[in-house]
């Protein structure tokens, strides 16, 4: 039987760039879950699934994957007029001041550790890195390229940072055990292919999405009375 072998260093590399030890604060945010689970629209294993699910295929896949497919290929054409517009776009579909601050912060710290790696040569990318906003997806597409990660493997581990992020907050939060919060780890990441299916067939003139709930969540979730996450 032939055994295909990953290429070790890539499959480290992507590990790396997904881990929740990243320093760039993702889990100091819940993106608005926190004020779901205080409305009880999310307070078991099951809701915790359809809640995450949700945002999974019609927010992550239609704005965020699709938008990557296209920075990633900015990238590999050195485009980086394309690059700036794709990432403006996807500034523009954040839905609350919350939503919008966590992408921009994340993508900041991202930025700053880029820089400070010493076996990674960031400084082609020093005229991106000079504009005034960066969005996390942005940033995460240029790592990616840069440890010559290929498109749907760079798609999945931006996948699976989402819900790393989002079933540690509900563990927190809804409460969940540490089995249920594995077996929805399982349970999501079956959905992580059809995700990438969406993102990677939309058509431009299509992306973005607009879920009022989780707006609505991440906006009233700076105003809640006790949370553990920022806003």
């Amino acid at each position: 039987m032939n055994i295909n072998m990953a290429n070790p260093i890539k499959l480290n590399r992507l590990l790396q760039l997904c881990s929740a030890n990243l320093p760039v604060g993702g889990f100091s945010f819940s993106q608005g879950l926190e004020y779901a689970i205080e409305m009880q629209w999310v307070d078991n294993q099951k809701t915790t699934f359809e809640w995450i699910e949700l945002n999974l295929n019609e927010s992550i896949a239609r704005t965020d994957l699709a938008l990557f497919k296209r920075l990633y290929q900015a990238l590999a054409n050195n485009d980086f007029v394309s690059f700036e517009r794709y990432n403006q776009h996807l500034i523009a579909c954040r839905e609350s001041s919350e939503l919008r601050l966590a992408d921009l912060a994340m993508g900041k710290a991202l930025i700053r550790l880029l820089k400070q790696l010493d076996t990674v040569d960031s400084e082609p990318y020093n005229p991106l890195f000079k504009q005034s906003e960066h969005s996390f997806v942005s940033v995460f597409a240029i790592a990616a390229y840069l440890f010559q990660l290929d498109l749907i493997s760079a798609q999945s581990g931006y996948c699976w940072t989402y819900l790393d992020n989002q079933v540690a907050a509900a563990t927190k939060l809804v409460p969940l055990g540490q089995t249920q919060a594995q077996n929805l780890l399982f349970e999501l990441s079956d959905k992580v292919a059809g995700a990438i299916s969406i993102a990677n067939q939309i058509d431009e003139a299509d992306i973005g999405a607009s879920l009022p709930r989780l707006a609505m969540a991440s906006a009233w979730h700076e105003t809640q009375y006790t949370r553990l996450f920022r806003s």
